[in-house]
């Protein structure tokens, strides 16, 4: 139990059985009237957001959320291991909770798995993650890094758009949030 006035980003409250993160909030005195704590709510599970106002001081149920930093070691076909780096314990994460993360893993790469009474919820990567082009078609003779794009696929199977002059086998970085090709990797 917590109070509105304790509320930070990224906490995780526990409103009606469902868990919601805190994404933002703002302390706001009107005029007239009592003071009142205006916040953007993410739904853990759906990714959804709402705009929510509670009075000032109002009790709120805050949920225990354990986040750990987990190493990804294979899929298994029924869903993504991960071992957890401080106590070696070995953990299936369902497709579905994956998501979209699946898209920038590879095998050793370090995750944070955020767990509520032992499921878990979501996975948070870095910002950006280093991967390798499989395949993209040759440039043309006259291209340069001022032109335009082409499709490229990595080594997770995710294609993106990259600048004319990459090859298949360079690395590249790629930002885990919106998919876009951010800069080569230097050999």
């Amino acid at each position: 139990m917590a109070s509105t006035n304790d509320l930070k980003n990224g906490m995780v409250l526990d409103l009606d059985g469902q868990l919601w993160s805190v994404v933002w909030f703002q302390h706001h005195k009107p005029g007239k009237g009592n003071t009142v704590v205006r916040t953007k709510l993410k739904h853990v599970l759906s990714g959804k957001v709402v705009d929510k106002t509670f009075n000032a001081d109002t009790k709120v149920d805050t949920a225990n959320v354990d986040r750990r930093d987990m190493q990804y070691l294979y899929y298994d076909g029924a869903g993504f291991v991960f071992m957890d780096t401080s106590t070696y314990d070995q953990m299936t994460i369902a497709d579905e909770t994956v998501g979209d993360a699946k898209n920038y893993l590879l095998e050793g790469q370090v995750a944070t798995v955020a767990i509520h009474d032992g499921t878990p919820l979501y996975l948070e990567l870095p910002a950006s993650v280093e991967l390798v082009i499989t395949y993209t078609e040759p440039g043309l003779q006259g291209d340069r890094s001022t032109g335009g794009t082409k499709p490229a696929t990595v080594e997770t199977g995710l294609q993106i758009q990259v600048p004319l002059f990459l090859t298949t086998g360079e690395k590249v970085k790629v930002d885990t949030r919106s998919g876009q090709y951010l800069s080569r990797v230097g050999s």
